[in-house]
């Protein structure tokens, strides 16, 4: 079967929700899984767990997905994104670290402030992304993604080895703390009442540690996955039960799943390691090109920089963009077609749109399709979706 869809964006942005690969009932799961800080506290709360990249997370709560989704876009949301990789860089050599793995322009960034980057490798591809802040306390803050959080912890830890056999000062420490993500357009007003900071001071990407509704030493970062206003909080996991609950006293909030994470993501055009891009995708490719420094690009000094500078000037023959249509919903996998019906790219992520009322994917297509409003046809599987 197959389904008229138009182009609607170019797209970029910033990462990690569910990919089917990685996320599964607990039932089908034979590993030992890790659990968050907050994992008795979900179970309490009605938590649907499921494994996903090693851990057992909440998909969802009593609520449906659609009224999680909903409630995330028009008050605020919990998410327990605790999974994640958090690092610290030390030494004065840290951003020397940093720039000779990622694409970004490290030194560049003031205090406190923050940056989405990408880490690559010599043939251009993207080995995971992830947030990079140049903290006041004089270290690098780092959050990559679980899926990839033994791959990108030897990243870094064979870097630090070959610095440091070089006489550089740097180190790394890996972060215990939990990590709640509050998101939604309430989401500022619900956390002011619980800090002493003022958060209009808090602009996007950028962030400070602060004591938040009596919880000490939280890293607030304004960021986050859905599109929305919001911050994520690094938290000591003594309170992170205590901060969860105190945030969940105001009924603005609720608690929110993998599920509603990965529909707002795509809905907001945000694109999901492992899916919509990999290592076999340049930044480029990917309509992640923003995430490249001037300086770097001038300097051509970060992995990849041979394939993936050229292509900034056109030399590239696929583009990563947004899909909508009406219907059966677009899946991962499906194959894209031009109006005659010949196949010229794939699908990378897709679901219904609670807030659209449509169905929204990404996919890559040849550059000459990447206009916004080109028509397309996806082929649809024949039986059921689920």
């Amino acid at each position: 079967m197959q389904r008229a869809v138009s182009v609607v964006a170019c797209l970029g942005f910033r990462l990690q929700a569910f990919p089917p690969a990685l996320c599964r009932p607990l039932s089908c799961a034979q590993e030992v899984l890790r659990r968050t800080p907050l994992y008795d506290f979900h179970l309490a709360h009605g938590g649907k767990m499921v494994a996903f990249a090693g851990w057992s997370l909440p998909v969802q709560y009593r609520d449906s997905h659609t009224d999680s989704h909903l409630h995330t876009r028009q008050h605020c949301s919990l998410f327990d994104v605790s999974h994640m990789l958090q690092t610290k860089i030390l030494g004065s050599d840290r951003v020397k670290l940093m720039e000779s793995l990622v694409v970004g322009d490290i030194a560049e960034l003031r205090p406190n402030q923050g940056t989405l980057s990408l880490f690559t490798n010599e043939a251009g591809g993207i080995l995971d992304d992830l947030i990079v802040t140049n903290t006041s306390e004089g270290h690098l803050y780092v959050v990559s993604n679980a899926g990839c959080w033994e791959k990108d912890l030897a990243l870094m830890q064979d870097k630090l080895r070959e610095l440091q056999n070089q006489g550089r000062d740097v180190g790394l420490e890996v972060l215990d703390n939990a990590l709640l993500a509050l998101q939604g357009p309430t989401a500022a007003q619900v956390l002011q009442a619980g800090v002493a900071d003022d958060l209009r001071k808090l602009p996007f990407m950028t962030s400070a540690v602060m004591e938040v509704f009596g919880v000490s030493g939280c890293r607030v970062t304004r960021c986050g996955y859905t599109g929305e206003d919001g911050v994520e909080i690094s938290v000591p996991v003594a309170g992170a039960v205590h901060l969860a609950t105190a945030l969940l006293k105001n009924p603005e909030v609720k608690l929110a799943g993998l599920a509603a994470r990965d529909s707002l993501r795509l809905e907001a055009g945000l694109c999901l390691y492992g899916n919509d891009i990999n290592e076999h995708t340049t930044p480029v490719e990917g309509s992640l090109s923003w995430t490249l420094g001037k300086r770097r690009r001038a300097a051509m000094d970060f992995p990849g920089a041979k394939v993936i500078v050229p292509q900034l000037k056109g030399k590239v023959q696929r583009r990563r963009v947004g899909l909508m249509c009406e219907g059966a919903p677009m899946r991962a996998h499906s194959p894209i077609l031009n109006m005659e019906g010949i196949k010229i790219g794939t699908v990378t992520s897709g679901c219904p749109s609670p807030s659209l009322k449509k169905n929204v994917a990404m996919g890559y297509v040849p550059c000459e399709y990447s206009r916004p409003g080109t028509m397309l046809l996806v082929e649809l599987p024949s039986g059921p979706c689920f």
